[in-house]
């Protein structure tokens, strides 16, 4: 039983995709890549409640410096942030759309994410529709799907373990908070 030479190991995290299915849809280096060059992202049901989950994980990234964009139908601010109806309602660029909605609702949301150019779809854990994600890949879209942003973000950023989670990334480098110096 060898190990990939890479610096990390798959997290299955109890998902019920195959192998192959986890490759296509949840690809290490597709979420590297947009965590790293994806800026705005637009959160779809994200909800003004500090409890939930989407209210977590909205504050957590935009902590970590990314741009966040409510996208709910219930107007007023989120963290801060103008909430907007529907994804063609943002007035200004969208990287990613991550998904808090039910599976049946990614379909569309694919549509509108083509519409308005985005370069990603993420749909949060437990979200699962491959004809969408499939939908999305032939698009030209990135997908993302049965992941949570803000998990891997801290995986790949050196958050996760400082919750005493394993991130099963290895590395002597201690994590830092923004704007704290080396």
């Amino acid at each position: 039983m060898g190990l990939e030479p890479s610096a990390s190991c798959g997290i299955g995290l109890n998902t019920a995709l195959t192998p192959e299915q986890r490759e296509r849809y949840q690809n290490e280096d597709v979420i590297r890549g947009l965590l790293t060059s994806c800026r705005t992202i637009a959160i779809v049901g994200l909800s003004s409640d500090p409890q939930k989950a989407s209210y977590f994980v909205a504050s957590y990234l935009q902590y970590a410096g990314y741009r966040i964009i409510p996208v709910t139908p219930r107007s007023g601010e989120i963290l801060g942030c103008p909430s907007y109806p529907t994804l063609a309602a943002v007035p200004e660029k969208i990287d990613l759309v991550d998904v808090f909605r039910p599976a049946g609702e990614v379909s569309g949301l694919v549509d509108q994410a083509v519409a308005v150019g985005a370069k990603a779809i993420w749909t949060q854990l437990r979200i699962v529709d491959f004809a969408a994600a499939d939908k999305a890949l032939a698009a030209g879209l990135k997908v993302v799907m049965d992941k949570c942003v803000k998990m891997e973000h801290g995986r790949y950023h050196g958050g996760l373990h400082s919750a005493g989670m394993n991130t099963e990334i290895l590395s002597a480098r201690r994590s830092r908070l923004p704007g704290e110096k080396e």
